[in-house]
């Protein structure tokens, strides 16, 4: 069902890959001279560069999105491939041609859209049900974000959304089609079931010395002991650069001077308001009648000012706040519509504004707490501010230090110590090394990375002992190694794996045997012989399996029908031969109404990542993309244009 949303999950990756790849946000330096460099150019979007700094930190900031959503699960080897580079390097791409769509449309987001999706962000309420604002900024500071910076980005990628949502709405899945694949899906076989255990048959084989022998010379692999080696490795990486770097309290009052706004917390007002609605294009009728009704409640209100909370339950029309005396919390300049915000900030604490007109209607507000905007000190953010700082220096000079890295373990190849004791690195050791990473070994070990595997298992490094290759295992980390003892590939004597060699013959011929004595009986039947052994009769369908081998139902399904009862066979691996045969074929006249209209939806969502992706292949031509170099290659000027 529904193969091809299933045989093209690269296609629906890379598509998902450009509506939902977070924004790479860098701030706060541009102004910092030490701190300029444009890096190398892996690609080129409409005539501007993509950098490899900012392809790198694209890549961190995807492989920390993937540890925090699988946590111990995550496998930061999913991202260190040239393929998984190379969707990132086509995910900024992407990013680059529909921001220039959304400008040249001139797509926006309002400040009331805006509001409203981080006011339904998970986890950011209290224990009364309401908006955290302390609770907001802690989880935004915990990633380095203020949350301006946050609403900012926010809004940016609401405003990308937009782009590949007006392309996904066309998609339209013809009914006629989702139902004939519903139908099959739905389609239910009466079958039964005689399997041939291939353990029945262990006690018929005869096994002799020469069957033995002759499977252990044929598989004499699967008796290997793999070759090893002892090597001894150095690593760079960005821990070990930023050891190496210190920031003085120039650099930091620099910085502060230069980014004073980020420092600022801007003064903030709680206000509770009652919403009488008129949405922008209601009739001039409409329009008075809500007016009116808003201004009897605010004549309520002049009298008993201690009747908000009651008056908005009653009669204010916004549901996220009515329920709450219409408070909407604590929030800052540029987070509600103009007219609101204006009439919020002009109130005392405690006064209730007159009737004020925004888009959507009438609004009664009453300001119940101000917070005092205030500058942060330089003390209070100078940790902070040198952590920025040392990050940011740091990435230059890994770049310095990558090449001199490179350079040194491959002039200098006889020895890792002249680039350890130029950089600063620790030569470590390691024994017990084979092709294959081992999954006893710590997690992210470097010396455990199949990259590194593969060049200290090269012809080069085992037989002359030279040092390898500088290789990148991670992003912002190289390791180069050194053979210090080989050991090549040893066999297992036959007589220490008698028993195992027994074991496996008699396995392969007792399938053998179970899946001749399958053949002659579906021999038999299909000649009219008589149906006797089968198990009892079970209904099975594509989406109830009835506890049918997932290898059997799909012969199942497949068989021919025009002529019943049919048989099918299907062997299966490990524990024998079975026969399988189909009774009957029915239509269920109950559908599942719901799942019906998921799989309709499903098949129009593969329709739309197709046209988005068709779109976005249009949009890169169009924007005249070129890409540089391949992910972790230096750039060679070659360029593919509208890849």
């Amino acid at each position: 069902m529904f193969d091809f949303i299933r045989t093209h999950q690269r296609l629906m990756q890379f598509v998902l890959l450009l509506f939902i790849f977070p924004s790479f946000v860098f701030f706060g330096l541009e102004g910092y001279t030490r701190l300029s460099d444009a890096g190398n150019a892996v690609a080129k979007v409409g005539g501007n560069s993509i950098t490899q700094q900012e392809l790198d930190a694209a890549q961190r900031e995807q492989m920390e999105r993937f540890r925090q959503m699988f946590g111990a699960q995550f496998d930061p080897k999913m991202l260190d491939t040239p393929e998984a580079k190379q969707e990132i390097l086509e995910g900024l791409i992407a990013q680059r041609v529909v921001a220039a769509e959304a400008a040249k449309s001139r797509l926006s987001v309002s400040d009331q859209t805006l509001q409203q999706n981080i006011l339904a962000m998970q986890g950011l309420t209290g224990p009364d049900g309401k908006f955290d604002v302390e609770r907001y900024k802690s989880a935004l500071a915990a990633q380095g974000m203020t949350p301006a910076m946050f609403e900012a980005q926010l809004r940016r990628d609401l405003t990308l959304q937009q782009v590949g949502g007006a392309i996904q709405g066309t998609a339209f899945a013809p009914k006629s089609v989702a139902n004939r694949l519903s139908d099959l899906s739905d389609q239910e076989r009466e079958v039964q079931e005689l399997v041939f255990k291939a353990s029945d048959f262990a006690s018929q084989v005869k096994v002799t010395d020469e069957m033995l022998k002759a499977y252990y010379e044929k598989n004499g692999a699967q008796f290997e002991i793999p070759e090893q080696v002892k090597a001894e490795y150095v690593v760079l990486n960005s821990d070990t650069v930023a050891a190496q770097i210190s920031v003085n309290d120039a650099d930091i009052k620099s910085y502060y001077e230069q980014n004073a706004k980020r420092f600022v917390e801007e003064e903030q007002r709680r206000a509770s308001h009652i919403l009488i609605k008129a949405e922008k294009g209601a009739s001039a009728s409409d329009k008075a009648a809500a007016k009116e009704k808003a201004e009897k409640l605010l004549a309520q209100l002049r009298k008993n000012p201690a009747d908000f909370a009651k008056l908005a339950k009653e009669n204010s029309q916004d549901p996220g706040s009515a329920e709450r005396g219409g408070d909407l919390d604590f929030f800052s300049k540029g987070m509600m519509v103009p007219p609101f915000e204006e009439a919020a900030f002009k109130l005392k604490q405690g006064e209730i504004s007159d009737v004020v007109q925004s888009d959507f209607g009438f609004h009664i507000i009453q300001v119940t707490g101000i917070k005092p905007g205030s500058a942060k000190s330089l003390d209070a953010v100078k940790g902070q501010i040198a952590g920025e700082i040392k990050k940011q220096l740091a990435g230059k000079k890994f770049s310095e230090m990558a090449e001199q890295f490179t350079n040194m373990v491959y002039e200098q190849s006889d020895s890792l110590k002249p680039v350890a004791d130029k950089l600063g690195l620790k030569i470590e050791t390691a024994a017990g090394l084979t092709r294959k990473p081992s999954p006893s070994a710590a997690p992210n070990a470097p010396f455990n990375h199949p990259k590194f595997l593969g060049v200290l298992f090269s012809d080069d490094a085992i037989k002359n002992k030279r040092n390898t290759e500088a290789v990148e295992v991670a992003p912002s980390t190289l390791v180069a190694g050194r053979v210090l003892e080989y050991k090549p590939v040893t066999k297992r004597p036959f007589e220490e794996v008698q028993s195992t060699v027994r074991e496996r013959v008699i396995q392969i011929e007792a399938a053998n045997l179970a899946r001749k004595a399958g053949e002659e009986k579906l021999a038999a039947l299909k000649s009219g012989g008589e149906a006797a052994g089968f198990s009892d009769a079970k209904t099975v369908s594509r989406v109830k399996n009835q506890g049918v081998r997932p290898e059997a139902l799909g012969a199942i399904m497949k068989a021919d029908t025009t002529k019943l009862p049919s048989y099918v066979s299907v062997e299966l691996p490990g524990q024998g031969y079975a026969l399988y045969r189909v009774n009957k074929v029915n239509q269920p006249a109950n559908v599942d109404t719901a799942r019906r209209q998921a799989e309709q939806q499903q098949i129009a969502g593969a329709l739309a990542q197709l046209e988005s992706h068709a779109y976005l292949e249009a949009l890169k031509k169009k924007a005249k993309v070129e890409i540089l170099s391949k992910p972790g290659k230096p750039a060679d000027g070659a360029s593919n244009e509208g890849k």
